[in-house]
């Protein structure tokens, strides 16, 4: 990276103590790359459009439910059955979230039991609202496409459980 930098320095015609307007020579490099790739490589709109909803989706209150199980990978395979259930349990102090994913949508109960409002968050698209009842159980007609996680909202918390590739 040296030699790239004395190779700018020399067309530029400075050395390293050189600065201009109080920035470093090496900010002023960063900053015509940068212009270099958004014009020649620019994002695509609907990446950077993700990229600004996930960002969005940011809870600086909610705590993460991390994945302590999923039958993709800890499961033990079931003779005779060609396409089971994906089968997964996300758990953080306090609760723990077990979810069904069939390709006829979600299944899923909420531990210990209590009413919850549910988001599935899938990237650009809207998200699918689904509650929880009293026994902490819920349902969604739809099964997640992609990446997803869940937004869960009791009464005294909001938990985000980790993003998984349906």
């Amino acid at each position: 990276m040296s030699d790239l930098n004395d190779e700018y320095d020399e067309r530029q015609g400075y050395d390293e103590r050189d600065e201009r307007d109080g920035e470093p020579h090496d900010a002023l490099l960063e900053e015509e790359l940068r212009q270099a790739a958004a014009i020649l490589d620019p994002v695509p709109a609907e990446l950077r459009r993700v990229a600004v909803d996930a960002f969005a989706l940011h809870d600086l209150d909610a705590r993460v439910a991390e994945l302590t199980f999923d039958s993709l990978l800890d499961g033990i395979p079931v003779r005779g059955v060609a396409d089971p259930p994906r089968m997964l349990t996300f758990s953080t102090d306090g609760l723990t979230v077990d979810v069904e994913v069939t390709e006829d949508g979600l299944i899923g109960q909420l531990l210990p039991p209590g009413p919850a409002g549910i988001e599935v968050l899938s990237g650009p698209r809207a998200h699918a609202r689904l509650t929880a009842d009293d026994m902490g159980r819920f349902t969604g007609d739809a099964p997640p496409a992609g990446p997803f996680a869940l937004r869960l909202r009791t009464g005294r918390e909001v938990v985000v459980t980790e993003w998984l590739r349906a």
